[in-house]
């Protein structure tokens, strides 16, 4: 199954993010259409306090969710840009070295955020009764953190290899195995927040394990782990985690803040906040799936030298940024009422999803641009870029914004000034990618016009 050389060398771009992306889609859709049926069977249940719990322990599982998002980017760079140079074995013993590095590090934030659950969860506002079935949902969900990394690591090396196939299903599988278990447990047995959280632990334990089955038996590209090459791969693996890390806890951070802006609003509002946390991952899967599905591209091509290919792999991915969240849009506004029907939220909570379907929805067009020269930037050796430009946007802007619109708007202004960021963010970041790549063709073309006029 394995090819000489890397498949994204050659042939359509646009056919490779098409493929890449929409694979991706599939199975991060399916992946969160689970986590949406999650918190639909937990809101059956008729207590906004459980709605409630699930979408404050959603701020904080983000944090940890992000830091493997981060792991898995570094993976995929690592191993596509060896398998870019056809070094086979090279790509085999790096992905062996990052699976054992994301694991150690995922179980350290795992015992860490279980000591301090109950301070976590005080930062984000929930109290009462609340915060205590809150604190108790991530004591039980937060243990297979190092079980998710082995998943998404094997993912991460699926999608350097590109295939696009096999790495969809690493987390379809794991979603089918939630669907059915779901109801199970949350209504059939009424273990409510347990039940949910064992479902977690069943869909996590089948990730990994279909992960590495195709990693291992179908592309043989798992060598067996060696300390002496896990040494070695630690400092390239902590030159591009590092700032990728960095720039994605930006992410959950500045959901955090909102979050504690929402919560000052009360339950209702923060219950409709988790069910928009859960359309927008949901519905802009596409946009989620996108830099790690290019980031293989990215990273396969820089590793051949084959930059006129990585700037057109740029065009494409923007060009599919404009067209898939502007059909999304459409779509979320002619549901609005269904959405506000399915999740049983309140007249408060209606007004502040409407606000999401209505204006936030379509400034994923820019979010989307926004992720892609990021994806550029943590392939091609400038990781720190896409760090500044995260926490610009979730550190610097957003509070402040969130804070005046929520003055004016309400609850729903949180949603409102989400939309302006990244109107204000992507909009200057697309074309610094663009103007990167290019200065990155300019240097490569003349450093082979110097080799070739000494040859």
């Amino acid at each position: 199954m394995s090819t000489t050389g890397g498949r994204f060398l050659t042939g359509s771009t646009m056919g490779h993010v098409l493929r890449m992306t929409l694979s991706g889609t599939a199975g991060i859709t399916f992946l969160f259409v689970v986590d949406a049926a999650n918190l639909f069977w937990i809101s059956s249940l008729g207590e906004t306090r459980l709605v409630a719990a699930v979408g404050f322990a959603f701020a904080l599982q983000y944090f940890s969710i992000s830091f493997g998002i981060g792991l898995m980017i570094a993976t995929t760079a690592l191993v596509s840009r060896a398998i870019g140079k056809d070094q086979r074995q090279e790509a085999r013993r790096l992905a062996a070295s990052c699976l054992v590095i994301s694991v150690l590090l995922q179980t350290l934030v795992a015992l860490s955020m279980v000591i301090f659950r109950h301070e976590l969860v005080a930062l984000t506002g929930a109290q009462g009764e609340t915060a205590e079935l809150t604190a108790r949902y991530l004591l039980l969900t937060l243990p297979s953190l190092p079980i998710m990394a082995v998943g998404m690591i094997g993912g991460a090396t699926l999608r350097a290899e590109g295939d696009a196939f096999r790495a969809m299903l690493t987390t379809m599988g794991p979603g089918a195995v939630a669907v059915i278990l779901d109801p199970f447990f949350i209504v059939l047995l009424n273990m409510q927040l347990d039940g949910a959280a064992l479902a977690f632990w069943f869909s996590r334990l089948s990730m990994a394990s279909i992960s590495l089955f195709f990693v291992i038996k179908t592309h043989n590209l798992l060598a067996k782990p060696k300390v002496k090459h896990v040494k070695e791969t630690l400092c390239p693996f902590s030159k591009i985690a590092g700032p990728t890390i960095l720039t994605q806890l930006a992410t959950p951070f500045g959901s955090y803040l909102l979050t504690t802006v929402i919560a000052g609003f009360g339950d209702s509002a923060v219950a409709a906040w988790a069910v928009i946390n859960r359309l927008t991952v949901l519905a802009f899967g596409g946009i989620f799936s996108l830099s790690g599905a290019v980031g293989g591209i990215f990273g396969q091509n820089f590793g051949a030298g084959k930059v006129d290919r990585i700037l057109t792999t740029y065009r494409d991915a923007i060009i599919f940024c404009v067209g898939y969240p502007m059909l999304i849009w459409a779509i979320l506004m002619g549901l609005n009422g269904t959405i506000i029907r399915i999740f049983r939220v309140d007249a408060e909570g209606a007004g502040i999803i409407w606000a999401f379907t209505h204006v936030g929805a379509g400034a994923f067009v820019f979010t989307g641009m926004m992720f892609v020269a990021n994806a550029a930037f943590n392939n091609l050796g400038r990781p720190v870029y896409s760090t500044l430009i995260n926490w610009t946007r979730e550190g610097v802007i957003s509070l402040p914004l969130a804070l005046w619109f929520a003055s004016v708007y309400g609850a729903s202004g949180v949603v409102y000034a989400q939309a302006v960021v990244a109107v204000l963010i992507g909009v200057p970041v697309t074309f610094w990618g663009l103007r990167y790549i290019q200065r990155t063709a300019k240097i490569s073309s003349a450093l082979g016009n110097a080799r070739a006029a000494n040859f």
